[in-house]
């Protein structure tokens, strides 16, 4: 249970780097960008493709978050310039990211144009790379030590993936908080609550959309980099629904957190993604669900993240105005019994 739950955390932790370039585009930018899809497998097809090759596991990584960021900057431009409806632009480009991704990852295969996955076994990767420095600093053991010494019995063989993964999106998160607040950050959530009033004032909307997108698919394919590099495999059809499971991530988030700063939000997104991620651990461990159930278990997740809401706001609000009637009922009763007086 407690390696399910260990494993659940760390792909959490990976998920809400994607979960947080969902929230760019849905929630500051409003924009339904279902590319999510398409540049998710693209940050995973680019970084297994040149690890693979032989480039250094960083260098790979960089290079598909260019990818990603390109492939925001396209959906943009066909929304922007070429006056393609928002979802559609979407579409377009996550149907043609599919035959994009199979020919980076046929960069690999020498008879074949494209490739529909790539296996990353016994390749060096970002993580394996920290994990040789990580075992020489002896901290593994003493952790595990100090869980098995509590009843813990089955530990996780090493912990420097859940740091390396945190350190990450920790520092992601700082970022965007920070980007958020500057000039150009405010002018992106302005275009995405008041088009017309930013145009006042004399900003370009459809440059702001198309950087937004590129920013947040950037860090959607850069979670795609580290999934394929942590589950060491790239597959063009991990990205089937990733935009279900990063918008269930933002609502699961905010619903428990709430969203009264930009701190918080972004906090509440990451938190999401790993509640999400350990709610699908629990759920796949109930004996009549299946690995082939998870879509299904996230439609569900979703739904209830939706609906749950709307009855406790309307419960308190029931509750509000039963307390509101009955403190005028009471002054009304001493008004009357104030009037008998006299």
């Amino acid at each position: 249970m407690f390696l399910a739950m260990f494993g659940a955390v760390e792909q959490g932790i990976i998920y809400a780097i994607m979960a947080l370039g969902v929230y760019l585009t849905f929630r500051v930018l409003d924009f339904p960008d279902l590319t999510v899809d398409g540049s998710f497998v693209t940050g995973a097809a680019t970084a297994a493709t040149m690890v693979l090759l032989g480039y250094h596991p960083m260098l790979a990584t960089l290079v598909a978050i260019v990818a990603g960021f390109i492939a925001g900057c396209m959906t943009g431009i066909l929304h922007t310039k070429g006056k393609i409806n928002p979802l559609l632009s979407g579409i377009l480009m996550m149907i043609a990211l599919y035959s994009i991704n199979l020919r980076i990852m046929g960069l690999t295969a020498e008879n074949t144009i494209g490739r529909p996955n790539i296996p990353l076994l016994n390749s060096e990767t970002i993580f394996s790379k920290f994990q040789a420095f990580w075992s020489n600093l002896g901290i593994d053991a003493a952790i595990n030590n100090l869980l098995t010494s509590i009843g813990i019995q089955q530990v996780p063989s090493t912990w420097s993936t859940l740091i390396v993964v945190l350190v990450i999106t920790i520092l992601i998160k700082v970022i965007a908080d920070w980007f958020l607040k500057t000039e150009v950050g405010l002018a992106i959530r302005a275009t995405g609550d008041n088009k017309r009033m930013i145009r006042s004032f004399s900003a370009n909307t459809d440059t702001l959309i198309i950087l937004g997108l590129g920013l947040s698919n950037a860090l959607v394919a850069f979670s795609g980099a580290l999934i394929a590099q942590y589950s060491k495999f790239s597959d063009v059809s991990m990205g089937i629904g990733m935009i279900v499971i990063g918008l269930a991530s933002v609502i699961i988030g905010e619903a428990i957190f709430g969203t009264k700063t930009i701190m918080r939000t972004t906090f509440a997104v990451i938190a999401g993604a790993i509640i999400y991620r350990i709610i699908l651990a629990l759920a796949l461990r109930v004996e009549f669900l299946d690995s082939g159930d998870m879509k299904l278990i996230t439609a569900i997740i979703v739904i209830l993240a939706l609906v749950l809401p709307q009855f406790v706001s309307k419960s308190k609000e029931r509750k509000r105005k039963v307390k509101r009637a009955a403190e005028r009922a009471q002054v009304n009763a001493v008004e009357q019994g104030g009037n008998g007086l006299a």
